[in-house]
């Protein structure tokens, strides 16, 4: 028997402007298939976008179109490590562009409300240098951020 965890997003109206735009930016990411409400499906929703099935890099996401009844928090967010400033940058400015907001710490609400954290790998490095002195210096700068520097991080780091 073959099981298969992945996430499903709840959105009001966007599920497939949201999939173009988390597949444009993720790599290997494309949208697998769109399924539209059938004729009689109540609302007057029949024809338009129900679902839209997408892969992030391989990662398996299932989007829904019902409404607003539920909200997005950050209790939910997609974490995406990269490794180079340039990766950080694309991602942030393409997830806030078009109404997205900046959070702490490498966190964002991208248009649609759903929270993302892009964290450049050598942050994982940092906070887990052996010489505890590094690593609370690279935290606090980290806590100071919004979208995380590379560069900014590692200066801390190093005093």
């Amino acid at each position: 028997m073959l099981t298969s965890v992945h996430p499903f997003l709840w959105f009001d109206t966007q599920a497939e402007q949201a999939a173009a735009l988390y597949t444009s930016l993720i790599r290997n990411s494309g949208v697998t298939s769109t399924r539209r409400y059938p004729d009689g499906a109540p609302g007057g929703l029949a024809g338009q976008v129900m679902s839209v099935s997408f892969e992030l890099d391989g990662l398996p996401v299932e989007a829904l179109n019902a409404g607003p009844q539920f909200r997005f928090t950050e209790a939910f967010s997609f974490f995406v490590s990269v490794d180079t400033q340039d990766e950080v940058d694309r991602l942030w400015d393409g997830l806030i562009a078009g109404g997205g907001e900046p959070s702490q710490c490498g966190w964002l609400k991208d248009p649609y409300g759903l929270s993302w954290q892009i964290v450049p790998r050598v942050l994982d490095e940092l906070l887990g240098d052996p010489d505890p002195g590094r690593a609370q210096r690279a935290m606090q700068a980290m806590l100071a951020m919004q979208k995380l520097d590379v560069a900014a991080l590692r200066a801390a780091a190093d005093g």
